[in-house]
């Protein structure tokens, strides 16, 4: 899963247990519209091995919530977009940090919402919808951004002047998956007050906060970045 279809519609695979839900869903995606629904399922395993741009899956299935299941994913290379009424700015955070390009909150989604963030997220753009943007602001340390683990280990390699592919290289994931946490360290930034809309700003911000130390940004040699290639 999780080749864009640039030529055209981007598809979407569902993972919802309540059919009212994928009733709805799947009216939202009706052809000819630019988001095509090409599998819905109960489960995760009932759409494994589907070709689907974007993931959208519901967090609690048959009475368990799966956050558990999202770093699994998206550390396959998944797109995933979280479609929940746990909106809740913790449950949002947790989700965000285990590595989901986006979280729609199905108590305020429209059809033109959702289409704009899985259209975005399928073109490898940041997308921030309303319940992202509250879990953002109530940080309870919002001007000192808390990145997750890959984002800072993203940041650190790509300080080190390697390249975005160097990185997704060393991280043994996709180079898209890179841009995502780099973007989402700028928005995190951004939210808080202090953008950082270059690669230099990023990296006064990070050491600033003691994200990274200045020590630790060296150039790792093995996996060193072509001339040029450092942005």
């Amino acid at each position: 899963m999780g080749q864009q279809h640039l030529a055209g519609r981007v598809t979407v695979a569902l993972v919802e247990d309540h059919q009212v839900v994928v009733d709805g869903v799947r009216s939202w995606f009706r052809p000819p519209g630019p988001v095509e629904l090409v599998a819905h399922g109960p489960t995760i395993e009932s759409v494994q091995g589907v070709d689907a741009d974007v993931l959208l899956l519901d967090l609690n299935l048959n009475g368990t919530m799966i956050i558990d299941r999202i770093a699994e994913l998206c550390g396959g290379g998944q797109r995933v977009v979280v479609f929940s009424e746990h909106e809740e700015p913790e449950t949002v955070r947790v989700v965000l940090d285990a590595g989901a390009s986006a979280f729609i909150g199905k108590g305020r989604a429209t059809r033109e919402s959702c289409l704009e963030t899985l259209l975005e997220v399928a073109a490898d753009r940041p997308s921030v919808t309303p319940p992202m943007a509250q879990a953002i602001a109530t940080d309870e340390s919002p001007h000192r951004p808390q990145l997750s683990d890959k984002e800072r280990a993203a940041l650190l390699f790509w300080f080190q002047s390697m390249s975005k592919a160097s990185v997704a290289a060393r991280m043994g994931i996709k180079e898209r998956t890179v841009r995502q946490y780099i973007d989402r360290a700028r928005i995190k930034y951004a939210a808080a007050g202090r953008p950082a809309p270059t690669k230099e700003k990023l990296l006064i911000c990070a050491i600033q906060d003691g994200l990274i130390s200045p020590d630790e940004v060296t150039v790792y040699t093995s996996l060193a970045a072509e001339p040029g290639t450092g942005t």
